[in-house]
């Protein structure tokens, strides 16, 4: 029924905007304030660059600053073809600066967490393995364009052993109100060691339209992802062994044990999109109002596997020794509506409610008998509907940009809320912003429910609402330093432990946590030459630190040369990046759950990565080549990215990033 319903939308989307275009004779471009500035410089954005005999002329090509990226909260920037040294740092497989991050072994696996990451604001639980969502991209990681010409992005980064990570990316406007995208990122990379392989791929594709008449605007999307890794349950007891004797025999990594090499698990996903506006009453110079109605929706399809070929003591016994196969699935289908009303002296208003049917569990019902006699049953579905409702306002008032969010659940078997307000204002050098925010939700569904062929991994609980609080001070200034801090209080945190049969299991805090953080950076120019990048983070858990597991001093400082070469046909940057964080008990990955979980023996940390590079700049191209963990190419690495999880060895890596403009 749902993939019916989605084929009859694009439907309707296809004909209403042909039909529009047929009502055009002519393409008509308007001195909008998205183009203005475009125009200015050289004409229209969107203007032929050749006249009536085919001849082309000689008009100016769009600045830089017409190639527009949209976000899904309608924030704009433009394409940024600059090199910096923050263009190094997120030149990795997220894409993303991965300051807070430490990664496993091989491309393409799990993060470790210096610092708990944030999930996007939401209502109802989340789906489980988030370990393996690091790369997984959600509604609000995906971006809309809109360009006066044809733009191509290529990625590209070599891997460990086998393999390459290749992102492609293309986005035309067929006419100045319709942009087309498309997109795939893929990786493979064999990696080091035993039984290591990640293959994952993640397919976007979006639309944005806005008829002639401004009135109607419509932004959808479609994204399939596959992300697939090899589990082998990290390094054996022998393994470790091997690993920290630095004996040359094992310099070639694949030689050293790891625990098992017959495991494998997939996330799956599959969204449709949609964000459409009707604007009833539309801002014009005799008005100063504008009331437009809303829609959203969003088909969300996910799945984990986890597959192995024969039970492992290491998860305890299981109901079959051979094939194992732990399944999960969710399904989930919101609307949401609103009503926005915009007021030059009031602000703009927006009353949204939503209806959301989820579906997430297992295929059977699990009937087992206890130790002490007693049958239980442990169900196979979450599954229901909920009604919620809510509203945001923003405002500019004598230099304050003021934004407020809430909404709650009104019915159905969760419970939930959010309620963020933010404030920002700008004097002089700095721009400083004020945030709070009021989270109260129902934890992941791994924790409420699980099944497996291993008999210990089946559970169902029902925890209380974890609630969260938090406020935050960001300060930035291009001439003097960054700086933001916040402070952050938990109840009811949920977490994974093992229990006395070593078995990972969930638990809920029952005491609150308070965390502290404050991060500041700051980029200096000496000589016009020479940079010094340096970002550094303190954070403390002050209360719950037993099971809010985070290192004291997180530090990244990049020192570097840069200029113009051969006649300012090559801009450089060369120079040593310096990254460390203190010692601390960090979390242990289970590849069953794909869950990170605390543990009380091993500590990692309290040691330097440091990485040479050489990167250069030639027209729109951006070349990337590095010497990572150059500390550990004197003597083998003994380091670790999480117990039983060796730290990456030095390595020579190189890709580039190349934009077409057509």
């Amino acid at each position: 029924m749902r993939k019916h319903f989605v084929v009859f939308v694009l439907l309707i989307i296809s004909f209403a905007i042909n039909a529009q275009e047929k009502k055009l004779s002519k393409i008509e471009v308007k001195k909008t304030e998205e183009n203005s500035q475009a125009t200015n410089r050289g004409g229209s954005v969107f203007q032929d660059r050749t006249d009536k005999k085919g001849i082309k002329n000689n008009k100016e090509k769009p600045p830089i600053t017409a190639y527009k990226i949209i976000s899904i909260a309608n924030d704009t920037t433009y394409v940024d073809t600059t090199l910096t040294s923050y263009k190094d740092y997120k030149f990795n497989y997220l894409r993303k600066d991965d300051f807070e991050l430490l990664p496993i072994n091989n491309v393409g696996q799990t993060y470790n967490s210096l610092a708990k990451r944030e999930e996007y604001t939401h209502l109802l639980p989340l789906f489980g393995a988030r370990a393996r969502h690091f790369n997984f991209m959600e509604a609000e990681d995906i971006n809309y364009y809109h360009v006066p010409t044809p733009l191509t992005e290529l990625y590209f980064k070599t891997t460990f052993e086998q393999g390459q990570q290749l992102d492609a990316f293309f986005t035309v406007n067929t006419s100045p109100r319709l942009n087309l995208s498309i997109a795939y990122k893929g990786v493979r990379s064999l990696g080091k060691y035993q039984h290591a392989l990640s293959s994952t791929g993640n397919f976007r594709a979006t639309a944005s339209y806005n008829t002639k008449n401004e009135r109607y605007y419509l932004r959808t999307h479609f994204v399939s992802q596959d992300l697939l890794n090899q589990e082998n349950g990290g390094l054996s007891e022998s393994g470790v062994n091997q690993y920290l004797s630095q004996d040359t025999e094992f310099a070639d990594r694949a030689s050293i044990e790891v625990r098992f090499e017959n495991a494998e698990n997939v996330l799956k996903g599959k969204r449709f999109y949609l964000n459409h506006e009707y604007r009833f009453i539309k801002k014009r110079d005799s008005s100063n109002h504008e009331l437009a109605l809303g829609h959203v929706l969003d088909i969300t399809d996910k799945s984990y596997q986890f597959d192995q070929d024969n039970q492992n003591d290491l998860f305890g016994d299981s109901f079959i020794n051979q094939g194992l196969s732990d399944k999960v699935a969710l399904e989930d289908f919101t609307n949401e509506g609103y009503l926005r009303y915009n007021n030059d002296v009031l602000g703009e208003f927006k009353v949204k409610g939503s209806y959301t049917d989820y579906n997430y569990g297992y295929n059977s019902i699990l009937t087992r008998t206890t130790t002490n006699g007693t049958i239980e049953r442990i169900p196979n579905r979450i599954k229901g509907d909920v009604i919620a409702v809510g509203g945001e306002y923003e405002k500019e008032y004598k230099g304050f940009h003021i934004k407020a969010d809430g909404m709650t659940l009104l019915s159905g078997d969760f419970s939930g809320n959010y309620v963020k307000a933010r404030v920002d204002y700008s004097i002089k050098d700095f721009n400083i912003g004020f945030q709070g925010d009021i989270n109260e939700v129902a934890p992941n569904y791994n924790f409420l429910l699980y099944q497996s062929d291993y008999k210990d991994y089946n559970w169902q609980n029902d925890f209380d609402n974890v609630e969260t609080q938090k406020v935050q001070l960001d300060i930035k200034s291009k001439k003097y330093f960054n700086l933001s801090a916040s402070y952050k209080t938990i109840k009811n945190y949920t977490y994974f432990n093992k229990d006395a049969d070593s078995i990972t299991t969930p638990r809920q805090y029952g005491e609150d946590i308070s965390v502290f953080k404050v991060k500041a950076s700051k980029n200096f120019t000496f000589l016009k030459v020479i940079g010094f990048d340096n970002t550094i983070q303190y954070q403390k858990a002050n209360k719950g630190e037993e099971v809010y597991r985070i290192p004291d001093i997180i530090t990244r400082n990049t020192l570097y040369y840069k200029d113009y070469w051969f006649k300012r046909a090559l801009y450089l940057q060369t120079g040593v990046t310096f990254k460390y964080f203190s010692s601390y008990k960090g979390d242990a990955y289970d590849p069953v759950l794909s869950e990170f979980y605390i543990q009380d023996d091993e500590e990692i940390g309290g040691f330097p990565q440091i990485d040479l590079f050489f990167n250069a700049k030639i027209r729109q191209t951006r070349i990337f080549f590095k010497v990572e963990n150059f500390a550990e190419a004197f003597s083998q690495n003994t380091e670790f990215s999480a117990p039983r999880y060796a730290y990456r060895d030095a390595v020579i890596r190189f890709g580039l990033v190349w934009n077409f403009f057509l």
